[in-house]
Parts: structure tokens; C-alpha cells; sequence
């Protein structure tokens, strides 16, 4: 039984650490997505989603 029992908990640390490797190396794509540089100039996006503020007048007729 004491076997058993030892078996079961060797198993489930390795199941941990497994799991635990996993969910570190999912962060860390996740943080090499969000960090790489981009090709193109933020000129049409702002860095935060949102749209690019306008120059004053720009969109005004004269």
C-alpha cells in the first residue's frame, strides 16, 4: 500500500511540473509575440489599438 501511495504521489509531481513547463513556455510565446519588432511604422496604428489622433483642422473644408 505504503508503494502505492508513493507511486501515486511521483506521478502526480511529475504531472505538475509538466504542467507548469507548459503553461511557461505558452507565457512566453505569448511575451515573444507582444515584444517582437513589427516591419511596418506605427503611422496607421497607435501602439495602444486605439486610432491615431488627428492633426487640428485636418479634417475640416476651408
Amino acid at each position: 500500500m505504503k508503494k502505492l501511495l508513493a507511486l501515486a504521489v511521483v506521478a502526480g509531481g511529475v504531472l505538475f511540473v509538466i504542467k507548469r513547463s507548459k503553461n511557461a513556455k505558452a507565457g512566453g510565446d505569448v511575451w515573444r509575440d507582444v515584444t517582437v519588432p513589427t516591419d511596418r511604422p506605427f503611422g496607421a496604428v497607435s501602439t495602444n489599438g486605439t486610432s491615431p489622433a488627428h492633426a487640428a483642422g485636418a479634417g475640416q473644408n476651408n
